[in-house]
């Protein structure tokens, strides 16, 4: 992997288990939970010049991942909630990278994001821990991919998810010495 991919997939691309045991879903649902608190950390300290870094050369700045996972995983949660109480039900796609160019991405404070993330994984984190092996077998589609995806296997990329921004973050703090 080249020096840009690194930056890019700091832990590797996303790898869909073929079987997801009870171990690697029950580890996806802790990190899930884990991750406000990890996240808030992380970035608490960081100031405005900082947090207008981009984490790689042509990426976006730390400010707007931040406000990218509260968008990300809010609409990740309600995908849940429809696959919970509808019957495979189509999912609207969202053009992230032009969400995270607008004005509230760009230029808010995190502190906003920081709450949605944190009251967002706090009633996703009781949802998760609440279903049956049955419900996580309980699928949506994906029209812009044609795929079914169960809520075992979202569960599993979104775990991946926060780790995948999170060594964004980290990276970038470790190479600038913040």
């Amino acid at each position: 992997m080249n020096n840009i991919d690194q930056k890019r997939f700091p832990i590797g691309e996303f790898l869909q288990p073929e079987n997801i045991t009870r171990e690697q879903l029950t580890d996806a649902i802790d990190t899930i939970s884990d991750f406000p608190k990890r996240l808030k950390k992380l970035v608490e300290n960081m100031s405005d010049e900082q947090l207008d870094t981009p984490y790689r050369e042509g990426g976006w700045t730390i400010r707007q991942v931040i406000n990218h996972l509260a968008d990300s995983h809010i609409n990740s949660f309600t995908r849940f909630k429809l696959a919970l109480t509808e019957d495979n039900p189509t999912i609207k796609p969202y053009e992230e990278a032009k969400w995270a160019e607008l004005a509230d991405s760009v230029t808010m404070p995190i502190k906003p994001a920081l709450r949605m993330i944190k009251g967002t994984h706090q009633r996703w984190s009781v949802l998760l821990k609440s279903l049956s092996e049955e419900q996580f077998n309980r699928t949506f589609h994906h029209p812009e991919q044609n795929i079914n995806y169960t809520l075992k296997n979202s569960a599993t990329l979104y775990a991946w998810h926060c780790n995948h921004h999170f060594a964004h973050i980290e990276n970038l703090k470790n190479e600038k010495g913040w």
